[in-house]
């Protein structure tokens, strides 16, 4: 019963759209993709965006089912982990535990340019208990009113209420507005739980707080000029993460601001770099952030919907009050040796102030330590429902690190996750 909500973000909105999909039985795919031909230019701009404005290369084959209701064109994307954590180290943990996403974003012809409406919900809250899930070496954000540390925090039930508008300027180039009470801002990569280099690892990377964790921002204003090879964006939003409710909306003044520079060579290539200054994020932290990021990302579509995709991530926190700069590194990649079976990895490398943050007392407070984590697992797609992909799982992650924190993790510490994943596709 637990896990049952996380399941329903599936299940409610796949059986919805496989019986629309289901009463155009005789439209070809072609059409189909493109919601019955009807979309313009500035609709199929706005229908590539991941999380908040990000994109990712044009060549992924975004997960997503896609029916029309009313003039309006929908695409239904939802996708949960059911997982169980083991760890070693005397600061590991073990549990169980569910991550859990879904989205329908609502798109719509308005002129010569285009409006869309989206929403994503999570039900995180309810399914990772204690307000955290195990995570060696993960800090950031609070529980109970101490700071996280060897855990990562849920999100909140309310991941995205967004509104955008893309308008042509030329043929080849468009201006576009987004607004959202709760949305990413135009800083960092797309999102871990949406990068499709990481869509068969359930946890999230240990450079979170350095190269994305504002993908859950509030009072967020967006304004970008877009080509097909290139998007600039400039953004306003309220810099402090988000509370300890992850049930609620916690609204603040525009505060904080940021820039990016999107580029896209080719359509199996997508590199970005961004920059911006957050108001004093963390709740038990004071001082402003001054973060910058820079990344690429490679997609080779496979056979039967499969991808070979990779990512690497840097992200830079300058840590104003204090005059202290951190850095973190992630490579990641998901390779389909078949059309059913995948192999993923993960390297990553931090710089760590916060490992022991929740003891201000111990002598190591505030210290920087360098972690080294390299993570290997496999995912076996079993088919039992339509337009749903499910797959079982498992990743192992060994961390190298410091002599000095081997009397708190352990000479070898390491962790394993086995997981079920279910996600919506349409399926051919």
């Amino acid at each position: 019963m637990k896990f049952a909500g996380s399941l329903l973000l599936l299940l409610i909105p796949g059986v919805l759209a496989a019986r629309a999909q289901d009463s155009m039985p005789n439209m070809p795919p072609t059409q189909q993709m493109s919601m019955g031909g009807g979309m313009n230019q500035s609709g199929m701009l706005l229908m590539n965006e991941s999380s908040g404005t990000s994109v990712q290369p044009q060549s992924w084959p975004m997960p997503m089912l896609m029916t029309d209701a009313g003039g309006w064109q929908l695409m239904w994307m939802a996708q949960a982990f059911v997982v169980d954590t083991q760890q070693s180290s005397p600061r590991g943990g073990d549990k169980l535990w569910s991550t859990n996403w879904g989205m329908l974003s609502a798109l719509h012809n308005a002129g010569s340019g285009s409006l869309m409406l989206r929403m994503m919900l999570s039900l995180e809250p309810a399914t990772i208990s204690n307000r955290r899930y195990p995570l060696l070496f993960q800090t950031g954000e609070t529980a109970y009113g101490v700071p996280i540390v060897d855990g990562q925090h849920p999100h909140n039930l309310f991941m995205e209420i967004g509104f955008q508008y893309a308008h042509p300027l030329t043929e080849n180039m468009h201006w576009t507005l987004y607004y959202a009470p709760v949305g990413d801002p135009s800083l960092g990569p797309t999102a871990y739980p949406h990068r499709a280099s990481a869509s068969e690892l359930p946890q999230a990377a240990l450079g979170h707080h350095w190269e994305d964790s504002t993908h859950i921002a509030y009072n967020v204003v967006t304004a970008g000029i877009s080509t097909s090879k290139l998007r600039l964006e400039a953004s306003g939003f309220y810099g402090r993460e988000p509370g300890e409710n992850r049930w609620t909306l916690d609204l603040g003044p525009i505060d904080s601001w940021s820039v990016r520079l999107t580029l896209l060579p080719a359509k199996n290539w997508q590199a970005q770099v961004s920059t911006g200054r957050l108001t004093q994020p963390e709740a038990l932290e004071a001082g402003d952030v001054l973060r910058t990021t820079a990344s690429v990302e490679y997609v080779k579509p496979r056979l039967r919907q499969t991808s070979w995709a990779t990512s690497l991530i840097w992200g830079q926190d300058q840590k104003l009050a204090v005059h202290r700069t951190l850095n973190a590194v992630t490579a990641e990649t998901v390779v389909p040796v078949s059309a059913r079976n995948f192999f993923t990895g993960r390297y990553e490398w931090s710089q760590r102030d916060e490992l022991f943050d929740d003891d201000p007392a111990n002598a190591l407070a505030g210290r920087v330590f360098v972690v080294n984590a390299f993570t290997a697992g496999y995912t076996r797609d079993i088919p039992l429902l339509r337009n749903v992909e499910t797959g079982l799982g498992c990743n192992v992650s060994f961390y190298a690190i410091d002599k000095t924190l081997q009397a708190y993790y352990g000479n070898h510490p390491w962790g394993a996750n086995i997981f079920l994943r279910v996600r919506l596709r349409k399926q051919n």
